[in-house]
């Protein structure tokens, strides 16, 4: 389980100059807040950050950036960037609820969900990341050309996702997998806490890909 109560997360948070308290002032923006044109890459419920401060390290050509709502998780982030002090990378501490109002049409080019909350309640079923209100909002920031990569250990929110991809009218399910770690689509695959941990338990790891079609 995340940790959520570590004293004084929010002040560390707000004294880091590696993440924007008030990000929505760098809508359309973010290309001259890195200072250059790379492409801009975002993973929502970063956690405590392995995954996307890997990919930071490997891609100097490609700009990060990693979103999570927990403050005392966000904080190891934010630590294990303290020391790397990588260029091309920052984090957002808000609800992904919020994305449209931080990132505009077409800054984004591609975003990473990884291990998401399942939220088993069928009444809660909006709020899963993989959720048609979740999938319209990804398509008003993604480039044309981006992507939408989806990884989870968690089956019934696989299956769910899966059905709401193909359902989907504006996206195209292009790659998906049920067993990531035995299949041609882990070439290069960075793995996450959650997934190191459950993979060497034998659970198999799910993959989707998605594009937005601006067909329809």
């Amino acid at each position: 389980m995340r940790l959520r109560n570590v004293p004084g997360a929010r002040e560390a948070i707000a004294a880091s100059m590696y993440c924007y308290e008030t990000p929505e002032d760098k809508k359309g923006l973010w290309h001259t807040q890195f200072g250059n044109n790379n492409p801009i890459h975002i993973e929502i419920g970063m956690g405590k950050g392995r995954f996307i401060t890997e990919l930071a390290l490997k891609n100097p050509q490609i700009n990060y950036i990693g979103i999570e709502k927990y403050s005392s998780v966000l904080l190891r982030a934010l630590e294990k960037q303290e020391d790397l002090q990588l260029q091309n990378l920052c984090f957002i501490r808000m609800d992904a609820e919020d994305i449209c109002r931080v990132f505009a049409p077409c800054e984004v080019a591609r975003i990473y969900l990884n291990f998401s909350d399942p939220w088993p309640k069928d009444r809660h079923a909006k709020r899963r990341l993989t959720s048609m209100q979740f999938l319209a909002r990804y398509k008003q920031i993604l480039h044309p050309a981006g992507c939408l990569e989806f990884k989870t250990d968690n089956t019934d929110l696989f299956r769910f996702s899966l059905e709401t991809a193909q359902a989907a009218p504006d996206w195209d399910l292009t790659a998906w997998t049920d067993d990531l770690h035995n299949d041609p689509m882990n070439e290069g695959n960075v793995m996450t806490e959650y997934e190191e941990r459950f993979s060497s338990m034998g659970t198999p790891i799910h993959k989707m890909i998605l594009k937005p079609n601006w067909k329809n």
